[in-house]
């Protein structure tokens, strides 16, 4: 799929669980929603978003915290109960009769798995990219430290997963993403991902965006490890798992899932962590043949 439609994007404001939501809409047809991830705004979808929009309604927002959406200042605003409203909120407003095409990555895909849990009525279909559910992936880490092939698994995923706890520590993460990261980022992911600068991505307000975006770690993450519940699913789903993720390995974005969703496809793509940007047609085409393939 390498067509790009020219579609005008439109914008309205959305009011989600105690804050306003920025979203943008293209396209006409069934409708997709793209959900982004940490520290990006609706824009790191833009190129996918665009050939998705020759046959579908497609749906993006900034999700609280980020871009044009507001910003809570108080960690448990972030927790998945407030995402998972805001998400409904969105629904209610692009698609009111009808479950949509969901799509999420990182942190977007970390809350849409909440989503199709809680309320699988309102999606057709779900694909997941760099982002498995918290719930999965502690299962899974508690599995594989009691087998001796999954303890290996489980070490690299850790490593991977150092910035995790760096996050965790009071206002050192703010400061350092404001004063520091935020002017380099478009540097260090176009040298270390490959990843094009321009089209919106970094996007204007990533220092105040991350700042705000680290209490999606603080305020969700400890609590799945201590007491991971089940979180099933009956929404057909596909795992997008880029071989090069920096973040999520393979191991734990291939195997996670299986236990809780019933109706699951994993797609193995050589690609590193940030793959709707250096992959746009390749994503766009898995999104739409899942969608096929689910009828």
């Amino acid at each position: 799929m390498s067509n790009i439609t020219e579609e005008t994007v439109t914008e309205r404001r959305v009011q989600g669980d105690g804050v306003e939501l920025a979203v943008f809409e293209r396209g006409q047809g069934p409708t997709v929603l793209l959900v982004h991830g940490f520290p990006d705004t609706h824009a790191v979808w833009d190129a996918v978003a665009g050939r998705l929009a020759a046959r579908f309604h497609v749906v993006a927002y900034d999700v609280r915290g980020a871009g044009g959406s507001s910003r809570p200042r108080a960690r448990e605003a972030y927790r998945f109960e407030h995402l998972v409203a805001d998400m409904r909120a969105v629904l209610d407003a692009v698609s009111p009769g009808a479950p949509v095409h969901l799509a999420g990555h990182d942190w977007g895909a970390i809350q849409s798995w909440e989503a199709v849990c809680a309320m699988p009525e309102r999606f057709t279909t779900y694909t997941s990219i760099s982002g498995p559910c918290l719930d999965h992936a502690a299962h899974w880490t508690r599995t594989g430290l009691r087998e001796r092939s999954g303890v290996r698994k489980v070490l690299r995923q850790l490593a991977h997963s150092w910035y995790i706890a760096a996050f965790h520590t009071p206002v050192l993460p703010e400061l350092v993403w404001r004063h520091v990261l935020a002017r380099r980022w478009g540097a260090l992911l176009e040298r270390t991902e490959g990843v094009p600068a321009g089209d919106g991505h970094p996007a204007p307000t990533l220092a105040e965006d991350a700042a705000a975006g680290v209490n999606l770690y603080r305020a969700n993450m400890l609590g799945a490890r201590r007491t991971p519940g089940e979180r099933r699913t009956t929404v057909p789903t596909q795992v997008v798992v880029p071989t090069g993720d920096a973040f999520v390995t393979p191991g734990l974005a291939a195997e996670a899932a299986r236990p809780f969703a019933e109706r699951l496809q994993v797609r193995p793509v050589r690609a590193p962590h940030w793959v709707p940007l250096t992959q746009p047609g390749e994503i766009a085409r898995l999104i739409s043949e899942h969608i096929a393939q689910a009828g």
